[in-house]
């Protein structure tokens, strides 16, 4: 059986392989070695560096326990977080209340 590999668009990638440096940056600053993070995120050596490389067919569990060895797992919760299309079209399909006109008020009438 043949395996299907997704269609990934070039900007996809691009932000994959940044994604990956960030990583690789954020290891270094801490002076972690590849086999730390491998040992703690419980990943081989090949996988971690696939994901330091931003390689798109590694599983997105890998690149959470990479970030959580490296204390960025909270940096997840901000992906996606503003919906700025998807609340566009969510307050577009509310209905629409139509009222009619109000009419005017003779001059001198008040309310009481």
């Amino acid at each position: 059986m043949s395996r299907r590999t997704a269609t990934i668009y070039p900007s996809s990638a691009k932000e994959l392989e940044e994604l990956g440096q960030r990583l690789k940056d954020a290891r270094l600053r801490r002076r972690f070695s590849m086999e730390t993070v491998c040992a703690r995120a419980d990943i081989s050596r090949p996988t971690l560096y696939k994901v330091e490389n931003g390689d798109p067919s590694v599983a997105i569990g890998s690149y959470l326990q990479v970030l959580r060895v490296l204390g960025l797992v909270k940096d997840l919760s901000f992906i996606a977080k503003e919906d700025e299309l998807g609340r566009r079209l969510q307050d577009e399909a509310l209905p629409h209340r139509k009222r009619s006109p109000r009419k005017p008020r003779p001059l001198g009438e008040t309310d009481g």
